[in-house]
């Protein structure tokens, strides 16, 4: 009788812990972003519409939720390729602005890492047409490519070899700036599409995802959000086919 009652105890705790490890497993798959990159969102949005009285709290938020100086200043250049040199000095500017006004408050902030040299067995073509291959999920393709070289060339030299290639923030963080800025941008919809295929290339979910655009709304705007959902829907949809 006792060792039936051990075979069945052993039964039940087995289910339980099956059970709570699929719960576990559930749980860390709906996951959404965390607090440092739920303010990548906003500062990317608010540099590249050029709404530089909103990013000012904005940058605040991102060193407070524990951004380093570096990864925020990644941020900002990044930005000047999707939004143009003057926004993305415009948002450097700001930031400075913060920075002196943190340090009169006795706030001394993380600087954080430098990027890493860049490999010096590879050009800047080479590299950047690796980090495009991964972030794509395949070699770039398009009649772009041969109507006009130059822009193919710029795109893999120096956006994926000399900007994504900067090791002190990852392809995920950069993604999640890039799908920011693009969201709050108007007439840009395939490159949305692309760079949403591209963040769950890196890892990201369709949970965090979802999330970032929740902070859209509830920063930025609906229609914003309303359109990054559209956008999202379909890039999910073109890849179960």
């Amino acid at each position: 009788m006792n060792k039936k009652l051990t075979v069945i105890l052993a039964g039940f705790f087995i289910s339980v812990f099956s059970i709570a490890s699929i719960l576990e497993a559930q749980t860390m798959k709906n996951e959404g972003l965390n607090a440092k990159q739920e303010k990548i969102v906003t500062i990317a949005a608010f540099t590249a519409s050029g709404d530089l009285q909103k990013l000012k709290p904005a940058l605040n938020e991102g060193l407070d939720a524990g951004l380093t100086i570096n990864e925020i200043k990644e941020v900002l250049v990044q930005m000047y390729a999707y939004a143009g040199f003057p926004r993305s000095l415009n948002g450097i500017n700001t930031f400075m602005g913060v920075m002196e006004e943190r340090e009169q408050k006795g706030i001394k902030d993380e600087i954080g890492k430098e990027p890493s040299p860049m490999p010096a067995n590879k050009s800047r073509i080479e590299l950047g047409t690796e980090i495009q291959t991964i972030l794509i999920g395949a070699p770039a393709t398009g009649k772009y490519i041969t109507f006009a070289p130059a822009i193919d060339k710029f795109l893999k030299e120096h956006l994926f070899g000399d900007i994504f290639g900067r090791d002190n923030l990852d392809f995920q963080s950069r993604e999640i700036a890039t799908i920011s800025a693009l969201a709050n941008l108007e007439g840009v919809n395939p490159q949305l599409q692309s760079h949403f295929n591209a963040g769950l290339n890196t890892g990201l979910t369709e949970a965090q995802l979802r999330s970032l655009i929740s902070v859209l709304e509830a920063k930025v705007g609906k229609k914003e959000a309303r359109n990054a959902h559209e956008i999202l829907d379909k890039a999910l949809s073109s890849r179960a086919k």
